[in-house]
């Protein structure tokens, strides 16, 4: 069975720096409150003329060319975002018309937080059974969009960014060795958007209810993340007959860094091995995981032969890691 092995890495983030400081002069808080509970400095905002396939398709150009291969040659596109462009069509259809990917399909999903992961473990699949030889993976959001700007305790923590990665089948060792997904609906109301969709149409009491933003339980959700986290990733090591001394690079989803470092903590990983990067882009949902494994890729933090391991939470409850072999 052919693996789906990584190619090119890409990554864009918004000009836009939004630290602390600015957010001290918009809200009742201060630097040293959100680095002590988020471990967050600053975070990138997209420009009012920005949308999502905007970052999308930038994210996706760097990693085509790290790759050497065009957008022609692609034969599927997988986004994970909540913040599309629309409701529909998907933001991948989008991305395919603006990086000029006619012969790929293209579809979005819904994950939330975990929203690279799913979609890398779609992909991996269509290349596993000769469905495509050559897809591109596209993490993106634009969280400002649906942050609500009057509740400190959720907006200091949302960044916009994209991360893609672009994968290629092959015969070899390399490659995606294994994906693991679990959801659990029960936990849905601790981390939800509202409206506006069937349940909420659109209309100005929803808006004036604050119905679009983005709702979160901080602390009920924190406890279950890190939990599932833990589980989700020694699921993968143990599929894969290997243990926590294994893995050259823990790269999880930046949710928090308290979040990470207990995780890490738990998994018996040294700082070496584990990749943060939430201080300068904060939680960008389902781009953190390609935004940050281009970073490193690009930093030289990663070489042939290296064992990776994905790990991400959201909103649903959504959760899974893959293992991957660089």
């Amino acid at each position: 069975m052919k693996k789906a092995r990584i190619i090119g890495t890409g990554s864009y983030a918004p000009d836009s720096i939004l630290t602390n400081q600015d957010l001290e002069k918009r809200i009742d808080t201060t630097n040293e409150w959100i680095i002590s509970r988020t471990g967050i400095k600053q975070r990138r905002i997209a420009a009012p003329e920005q949308c999502t396939s905007d970052l999308a398709s930038e994210a996706a150009r760097r990693a085509l060319d790290m790759a050497g291969v065009k957008a022609e040659e692609l034969d599927f596109i997988v986004m994970g975002t909540i913040t599309g462009d629309y409701p529909w069509p998907a933001t991948a259809c989008l991305v395919q018309k603006k990086i000029g990917a006619t012969n790929a399909f293209a579809y979005d999903l819904s994950a939330a937080c975990s929203g690279f992961v799913f979609a890398l473990d779609a992909a991996a699949k269509q290349i596993a059974t000769g469905s495509a030889q050559k897809v591109l993976v596209i993490g993106a959001e634009i969280l400002s969009r649906i942050i609500d700007w009057e509740d400190r305790n959720t907006c200091v923590l949302f960044g916009d960014g994209a991360g893609a990665v672009v994968l290629e089948a092959t015969e070899g060792d390399h490659g995606v060795l294994s994906t693991h997904l679990h959801s659990d609906g029960n936990y849905w109301e601790l981390l939800y958007q509202a409206g506006f969709g069937s349940k909420h149409s659109a209309s100005a009491a929803g808006i004036d209810e604050r119905l679009p933003f983005l709702k979160m339980q901080g602390n009920d959700v924190f406890k279950v993340a890190v939990r599932m986290l833990t589980e989700v990733a020694h699921e993968a090591l143990d599929h894969n007959g290997m243990t926590s001394s294994d893995v050259n690079l823990f790269i999880p989803h930046q949710a928090n860094r308290r979040i990470l470092e207990a995780v890490a903590k738990r998994l018996k990983f040294s700082d070496d091995q584990v990749y943060i990067n939430v201080d300068f882009f904060g939680n960008t949902s389902g781009a953190s995981i390609p935004l940050a494994l281009d970073e490193a890729n690009r930093a030289g933090r990663i070489q042939s032969g290296d064992i990776l391991l994905f790990d991400a939470f959201g909103g649903g409850f959504t959760w899974g890691s893959a293992l991957v072999r660089w």
